[in-house]
C-alpha cells in the first residue's frame, strides 16, 4: 500500500527571520501595520530563563506554584492578547489592504511563539543526564499552558483561512497547514519536535491510504554512534491520524485514532543514500505503519505526545535489551 507524500509546514527555523531583535521585539517592515501587534513589552530573558527549583514540601508547592510560574503565565497572557488582537483587526477592520498586511504578519507571529513552545515542552519533558523533568504539578501546568496556546493559535489560523487570507493546503509550500509546538530531548540521543495541523489533512497528497487523515506530526531526530564528530543523524516521522470507519451508507462515520510511523518506500532512505534519487523524485512514496490504536476520541495535543513518548520509550528499551542479548551471546561464543 504505497502512497505519495506531500506536505509543507511552518517548521521551526523554516524562514530565516530572527524571532526577536536584540531589544526583544520582532523585526518587521517599518511600514507593516502588524508591527504594533508583535512588539513584546516583556524582555525575552525574563520568561525564557529556567524554571526555579521546585519547593521541597508539597504544601509549599500548593502555595507557590502560580508564583513559581509567574513569568511563564505572564508571557502566555501576552501571546494570547496578541492573538486576540489579530482576530479583532480581522473582524472589525474595514480596510482590506490592512487585513492582508496582518495576514502576512501572522506566520511571523507563529514563529515568535516558537521559543516559548520550546521552553514549555523542553522544561516539562526533557530527560537527559543534564535535564530532568520538574515535579508533576509543575510539569502538568506547563503542558496545560502549551495546550492552551496551541488551541488559540489553531483558531487564529482557521479564522484567517476562512477569510481566504492564508492557505491550509498541505501541498502548498506557502501554506500555514501546520505550526511548530515545541521540542524536547527524549534522551541524550533522541530529540522530538512537535507539529500540529490546523485541519485534518490527507496522510498523503495522493489521498492513499484511503480515508486516512493526519492531525499531528512528530519529527524524531536520532544521533547514532559514539559521542563526537563522527556521529550520524537520521530523522523518523510519526503521525497522529484517524480513519473514517463505516461506508457510504453510514449516517455518521466514526473516527478511529491511531499513532503510526511514516515508512519510506521510494526512495528508501533507510537503505538508499543516493542523493540523486531524491532529487529526481517528484514526491516520495511511503506507507503508514500503525503502532498504537488510541480509540474513537481524539486525544489532546499533550495527551497524544504523552502516548508517543511511552511508545518510543518501550521501543528504545526493547532495542537496548536486544543489544545486551547480542553482546552476551558474542561473549559466550568467544569463551
Amino acid at each position: 500500500m504505497a502512497a505519495e507524500q506531500g506536505y509543507s509546514c511552518l517548521a521551526e527555523g523554516s524562514v530565516d527571520v530572527p524571532a526577536y531583535s536584540p531589544e526583544g521585539s520582532l523585526t518587521l517592515s517599518p511600514c507593516s501595520p502588524g508591527l504594533c501587534l508583535i512588539s513584546p513589552a516583556i524582555p525575552e530573558s525574563h520568561w525564557l530563563s529556567a524554571v526555579p527549583p521546585p519547593p521541597a514540601s508539597p504544601s509549599e508547592m500548593t502555595v507557590t506554584l502560580e508564583e513559581l510560574l509567574a513569568p511563564i503565565t505572564e508571557k502566555l497572557k501576552y501571546l494570547l492578547k496578541k492573538a486576540e488582537d489579530f482576530q479583532t483587526y480581522l473582524l472589525y477592520s474595514r480596510d482590506r489592504m490592512q487585513k492582508e498586511q496582518f495576514a502576512k504578519a501572522m506566520p511571523t507571529f507563529l514563529q515568535m511563539c516558537q521559543p516559548y513552545f520550546h521552553h514549555l515542552e523542553s522544561t516539562a519533558r526533557s530527560c537527559t543526564p543534564c535535564l530532568r523533568p520538574p515535579q508533576e504539578p509543575v510539569r502538568r501546568r506547563l503542558l496545560e499552558i502549551s495546550q492552551q496556546l496551541a488551541c488559540q493559535l489553531e483558531q487564529l489560523v482557521l479564522m484567517y483561512a476562512s477569510f481566504s487570507f492564508v492557505s491550509l493546503d498541505d501541498t502548498d509550500p506557502f501554506s500555514v497547514s501546520c505550526f511548530f509546538c515545541g521540542k524536547f530531548w527524549l534522551n541524550e540521543s533522541h530529540q522530538v519536535s512537535i507539529f500540529r495541523y490546523c485541519i485534518s489533512a490527507p496522510y498523503t497528497a495522493a489521498h492513499v491510504p484511503h480515508n486516512l487523515y493526519k492531525k499531528m506530526r512528530w519529527n524524531l531526530d536520532i544521533l547514532e554512534g559514539p559521542a563526537g564528530r563522527n556521529q550520524t543523524h537520521r530523522t523518523e516521522y510519526y503521525f497522529l491520524c484517524f480513519r473514517d470507519t463505516g461506508d457510504e451508507t453510514t449516517v455518521k462515520m466514526q473516527k478511529l485514532w491511531s499513532i503510526g510511523r511514516w515508512v519510506p518506500v521510494v526512495p528508501d532512505s533507510e537503505h538508499n543514500s543516493d542523493v540523486l534519487s531524491w532529487v529526481l523524485c517528484r514526491q516520495p512514496k511511503g506507507d503508514y505503519q500503525q503502532l498504537l490504536t488510541v480509540g474513537f476520541e481524539e486525544p489532546s495535543h499533550t495527551s497524544a505526545t504523552d502516548l508517543l513518548v511511552q511508545l518510543l520509550n518501550v521501543q528504545n528499551s526493547g532495542l537496548r535489551n536486544r543489544e545486551s542479548s547480542c553482546q552476551g551471546s558474542s561473549g559466550e561464543q568467544g569463551q
